[in-house]
């Protein structure tokens, strides 16, 4: 009921002091505090102050999002606009892209053409490592790229030629708090790795910015050797690996997960045995949505037929556990385009799933943006005691799953194979590499192309 104006009753809610008011609603889904704004003045007014926003920000996009935001926009917290920015990310359904470039410099090179590298942002800096280029050899390098809060910055990018691992690619290598992990890869005389390295930025006063790479200690356990698999960290602590292509050319379908110990110096490996589970692939992609979730989407199978299934990895309380998230293809506009390998899954602002790129079973590279909306999985009413495939009843929930954003500024390349990173606001997406097409020249069997292009996806808010 509406409380009276200057009525000194109401009832015991409203009356409750703020600050245990705002505890309160910060518990509760973004609806349920809309419709209780609509029940009462005080109500009303305490929904739409500044401080609850700026608190439903921290929550529901992550406290070192945030801070990133304010401070690539310049912005002070007093002043920012907290609904604004929620109701826009809850919005949002496009990217603009710009090319960037590198600063010339007699010491300073810009990387070079290459496609199954990784890139990574860590430390406020770019880090790119190996890769496959012309030919059909490895790269061993390593180059760093200091970034900052300068998104578009011209980049300056020093090269790292000592204590760096064997040239490969097909590699991953994943972002653990202020370390990057590496793992696997195969090189040009198409032998798989299977050793562990950890990267590290660091910065010399003479120097400026550098990087430094040692080998991890995992004692003897590890995974079988191989290249174009998938891995994520869902923690600071813990980094999942999945499939890949093994001895003898076979497509992997197992799970494994490294522990740091309290020194990162040293870990265990460990396999995950889980009934059902992802099949065999390769030139998939493993994306963390949180500190206890994992998503696997696409890649290449046994047949090498291009996968379109999506599968969630949950690590809640120490279970390890793969949920098959079915979903309708057909019930999506332009579905027939999602199933792919080569392409990126990126974690971005609102907790969402930004898949850039690819191919299909015929080759044909992409440059489109699709979005896998992890809040419309309904995975929350699934629980480790029920099927592990979702219900025909919940597959018109999953319909809301995938949505195509638009583009527009710079017009890259169709691409697969490439590497994309976000920062640390998850705003900015950086792009580099991968096979493209090119022109066919005589006597050539293919046009395919290793690309060098570097630009930058920005995630369209107004801010």
């Amino acid at each position: 009921m509406e409380e009276s104006e200057g009525s000194a009753s109401g009832s015991p809610i409203t009356n409750m002091a703020q600050d245990y008011l705002i505890t309160i609603l910060l518990l509760l889904p973004i609806d349920a505090i809309l419709s209780l704004s609509m029940t009462c003045k005080r109500f009303k007014s305490l929904t739409s102050s500044n401080t609850i926003w700026k608190s439903l920000c921290k929550r529901d996009l992550g406290s070192t999002c945030v801070e990133a935001l304010l401070i690539s926009s310049n912005n002070h917290h007093h002043h920012f606009p907290w609904m604004r920015l929620y109701r826009q990310v809850s919005l949002m359904d496009s990217v603009s892209c710009h090319k960037l470039l590198s600063e010339p410099h007699a010491d300073l090179d810009f990387p070079t053409a290459r496609a199954s590298h990784s890139l990574n942002f860590v430390s406020d800096c770019l880090v790119l490592f190996g890769g496959g280029c012309e030919g059909g050899r490895h790269l061993d390098d390593t180059r760093v790229a200091y970034i900052g809060n300068d998104f578009r910055r011209k980049l300056k990018w020093q090269t790292v030629h000592a204590g760096i691992p064997s040239g490969r690619f097909g590699h991953t290598c994943v972002e653990m708090g202020d370390f990057l992990v590496l793992f696997g890869g195969i090189n040009d005389r198409g032998n798989r790795q299977n050793d562990t390295w950890l990267g590290q930025v660091v910065l010399n006063e003479n120097k400026g910015i550098g990087f430094s790479w040692k080998m991890l200690e995992v004692g003897n356990v590890a995974p079988p050797p191989r290249g174009a698999h998938g891995a994520c960290s869902i923690d600071e602590k813990r980094m999942i690996i999945h499939g890949g292509i093994g001895l003898n050319g076979l497509r992997l379908g197992d799970t494994w997960v490294l522990e740091l110990s309290d020194s990162p110096c040293h870990g265990t490996w460990h396999e995950i045995v889980s009934y059902p589970s992802p099949p065999p692939r390769s030139g998939h992609t493993l994306t963390c949505i949180g500190r206890s979730r994992t998503i696997l989407f696409g890649g290449r199978g046994l047949g090498y037929e291009v996968l379109d299934d999506v599968w969630l990895l949950d690590t809640y309380k120490g279970y390890f556990k793969w949920v098959q998230i079915v979903y309708d293809l057909q019930s999506i506009s332009d579905g027939v385009s999602l199933p792919r390998v080569g392409h990126t899954a990126t974690l971005v602002l609102g907790g969402r799933l930004l898949i850039y790129g690819g191919e299909d079973s015929y080759r044909h590279r992409k440059d489109d943006f699709w979005v896998l909306d992890i809040s419309a999985i309904p995975y929350p009413n699934i629980t480790l005691q029920h099927p592990t495939t979702v219900s025909s009843k919940k597959e018109s929930m999953t319909r809301r799953m995938w949505k195509r954003w638009k583009s527009s500024g710079f017009e890259a390349k169709a691409r697969s194979f490439h590497r994309a990173c976000a920062d640390r606001s998850g705003r900015y997406l950086y792009v580099f590499g991968g096979m493209v097409d090119g022109f066919l020249q005589p006597g050539e069997p293919s046009a395919l192309r290793f690309d060098a292009e570097l630009f930058l996806v920005e995630l369209v808010l107004q801010l």
